[in-house]
């Protein structure tokens, strides 16, 4: 129960720090919504990542300068990132295939739309979230899970950017 609590107080912590409109910040955070869509069978899934973050990142794994505000350009380059620090593996050990979609800028932040299909019954498995983590030690990324009206919060840090999940 107090694990619950903490958890819960972390989510809303990193809500009103995420929501908050600066251009530089002193935390390094995600928030990741993993929510089951049953009449498509499928994950859908949205990533939030600070976008001065976010353009450090991309421009030190393409060894170039990002500008995030090019639209569309950029696309290859954010699926190839997010396909390589973003996947999930079932209970079954088989890797889940994770299609980009595309993007969308917010404020400060830019979430990534991802989808997951997904066809048998969510019995859980081992996710990976290390986005940013190869930049900042202090890196949190916070993703939720909802499944068939039950919800949970994981939290991964550098040292836990895998995790076993589930939300029985």
């Amino acid at each position: 129960m107090i694990n619950l609590l903490v958890r819960v107080g972390l989510l809303i912590t990193l809500a009103g720090l995420l929501s908050a409109s600066r251009s530089a910040h002193d935390f390094h955070a995600s928030v990741t919504q993993m929510q089951y869509d049953p009449k498509e069978r499928t994950f859908e899934i949205s990533i939030r990542i600070f976008t001065d973050d976010f353009e450090k990142a991309l421009a030190e794994a393409s060894k170039s300068k990002v500008n995030l505000n090019a639209t569309g350009k950029n696309d290859p380059l954010i699926e190839k990132y997010i396909q390589s620090h973003f996947g999930y593996v079932n209970a079954q050990k088989q890797a889940k295939p994770i299609k980009y979609v595309g993007y969308e800028v917010e404020t400060d932040a830019h979430w990534i739309y991802l989808e997951m299909p997904y066809i048998e019954p969510f019995r859980g498995g081992s996710l990976k979230q290390n986005v940013l983590m190869e930049l900042f030690d202090d890196q949190v990324n916070m993703v939720n899970v909802q499944y068939q009206g039950q919800k949970k919060t994981f939290v991964f840090r550098k040292n836990q950017s895998i995790q076993d999940i589930s939300v029985n």
